[in-house]
């Protein structure tokens, strides 16, 4: 194994393979157990999805006054089937944190009223049919793959900006399952195993430059690591049939996740965040993860430093602006993701295509006005929503 980072520790099950230990001077130095937190005098959270922070409003709700030790973003990664779920579930209970899954084609596909907009498919274009997580297991070489792994960094993308709202806004710390940084292993995978083309991944990499520059890295990355042997009985204990049949999920690909995984996304990383990496081979016990993360200092490190300088704000008014880009103008920072380039085929539909899509997507149920604003689905208020 490589390693990045000062310290390195001898391996076992559930035993860290590595230890890295970082943020702002505005920000307590570590993280602490919900048993040793002290939140009486903390304030109220801002309801920052009913209400805009407007200018006016940072004259008396500043966003460092929710700040504590626990102000932070944690993402755990790992192979499929590694149990990041479980684990982050966990470590959100016992540090007092949010807990936000790991994004997947269902935000896209069930609208906010319930309905699965995959049963549109038959109205639909080929070309712009649905294709999920499923389909991709069961079909790695269909011409939608390139569109599905554009859509997953997209979703990753916005999760992660709704992570950056809710911590700014409440100073209640997040943790996640992977995150818009590591969607590149997967990218580089397909790309390698042959179930996207060179074009489609250099629209991707354009989409990437242009976006992911734009929101604060997190704090702390747990990398749950796994060889591919395990991997497989995992996958094949877990019983999900699209996976146990899957031609994507084939050895090879699962060392080239693996590999990008180490090779690529890790070193990008922590170049600011810090990183605790461990043989989850036969699980472990979480509260042993979050004695580790207890000990990781956060404020080691001074304004010259690249580790964590995206939480290092000198002035509450570059912190206003964070959290009302975060949290208000999400819509701009998506517009990122859209770029001007067509050299991928299989990135490109046709205009009627096009046409037929809208259509049909925007007349489905729920779909004619934006959510939140559908009366003949028990919407009210409309006359006086800000947001």
């Amino acid at each position: 194994l490589f390693a990045i980072g000062s310290t390195l520790a001898k391996c076992s099950s559930a035993k860290p393979l590595l230890a890295v230990t970082s943020v702002s001077p505005i920000l307590s130095a570590t993280i602490v157990c919900k048993a040793l937190r002290d939140v009486k005098d903390k304030p109220k959270p801002y309801p920052y999805k009913d209400k805009r922070y407007r200018l006016w409003t940072a004259w008396y709700d500043r966003s460092t006054h929710r700040f504590d030790e626990n102000s932070k973003i944690i993402i755990v990664e790992g192979a499929v089937a590694s149990g990041k779920t479980a684990l982050a579930k966990q470590l959100a209970e016992d540090l007092d944190m949010y807990h936000i899954p790991e994004a997947n084609m269902d935000i896209k596909y069930i609208n906010p009223y319930g309905y699965d907009m995959r049963k549109l498919d038959p109205q639909l274009p080929d070309s712009l049919k649905s294709f999920d997580e499923k389909n991709f297991c069961l079909d790695p070489f269909h011409f939608n793959v390139a569109a599905f792994q554009m859509w997953m960094y997209r979703l990753r993308f916005s999760v992660y900006i709704d992570a950056l709202a809710h911590v700014l806004s409440t100073g209640q710390g997040v943790v996640m399952e992977r995150s818009p940084w590591s969607d590149i292993v997967f990218m580089e995978a397909m790309c390698k195993n042959n179930f996207i083309s060179k074009e489609a991944r250099n629209v991707y990499l354009e989409v990437r430059r242009n976006s992911l520059h734009l929101l604060m890295r997190p704090h702390l990355v747990i990398y749950l690591d796994m060889p591919v042997n395990v991997v497989q009985q995992k996958i094949k204990t877990r019983g999900r049939a699209h996976e146990q049949n899957s031609k994507a999920l084939t050895t090879a690909f699962l060392q080239d996740i693996e590999d990008f995984y180490k090779t690529k996304y890790l070193p990008e990383i922590t170049t600011h965040a810090e990183l605790l990496m461990y043989d989850w081979s036969e699980g472990g016990d979480p509260e042993v993860l979050v004695e580790d993360i207890e000990r990781v200092d956060f404020d080691k490190y001074t304004k010259h430093d690249a580790k964590l300088k995206d939480w290092r704000l000198s002035k509450e008014r570059l912190w206003e602006m964070n959290r009302r880009l975060y949290a208000d103008k999400k819509a701009r920072l998506l517009r990122t993701l859209v770029v001007p380039n067509f050299s991928a085929e299989e990135l490109v539909a046709n205009g009627e295509d096009w046409d037929t899509y809208y259509k049909v997507w925007y007349s489905a149920p729920g779909m004619q006005f934006a959510p939140g604003y559908n009366e003949e689905f028990g919407d009210t208020g409309l006359l006086f929503k800000s947001k």
